[in-house]
């Protein structure tokens, strides 16, 4: 009998063993079991652009922007506070989107800072024309301080490509 429980618990380590070697097969995500999704980093296509991070990360069909500003081509910030910023950062979104197989229909979450809570009513206006209204993307809205380029509000979004 102790033998057979002996064996029985080998069996056991040799079938998790086995089953662990399994799911970290090359080309998987760290190892983990079932993500198997590649990885991609798009560096920002602007010139005005700083290099210290990624315009967006996609993994399998999801696609994760990183905050965009009120910005024009020239990496300048749009004149006329937090109404013409926030529809210059959703135009630049809807681009970095289009740009990487994905639309404004597509967005499944957004985080909104501003640097001042209290233009969240001002943001909203602009907001909400860029989306259908049946297709209204999850978000968050935080004030916050220090925003870069001194801008009244950043976005950043996640997406699922079409």
């Amino acid at each position: 009998m102790k033998h057979m429980r002996a064996f029985a618990t080998l069996l056991v380590i040799f079938i998790v063993l086995t089953f662990t070697a399994a799911t970290r097969q090359p080309g998987t995500n760290n190892g983990q079991a079932g993500s198997s999704a590649q990885i991609e980093h798009s560096s920002a296509k602007s010139t005005a652009a700083r290099v210290i991070l990624s315009d967006v990360v996609r993994v399998g069909n999801i696609l994760y922007l990183s905050g965009k500003l009120g910005t024009d081509s020239t990496g300048k910030l749009v004149a006329g506070g937090i109404g013409p910023e926030t529809k210059q950062t959703l135009e630049n979104i809807k681009s970095t989107l289009e740009s990487n197989g994905s639309s404004m229909d597509h967005v499944i979450k957004c985080t909104v800072m501003l640097a001042d809570i209290k233009e969240r009513d001002e943001m909203n206006t602009v907001y909400t024309t860029f989306f259908k209204k049946e297709k209204m993307p999850a978000r968050s809205a935080f004030g916050t301080s220090g925003l870069a380029l001194n801008g009244r509000v950043e976005i950043e979004c996640t997406a699922v490509v079409k």
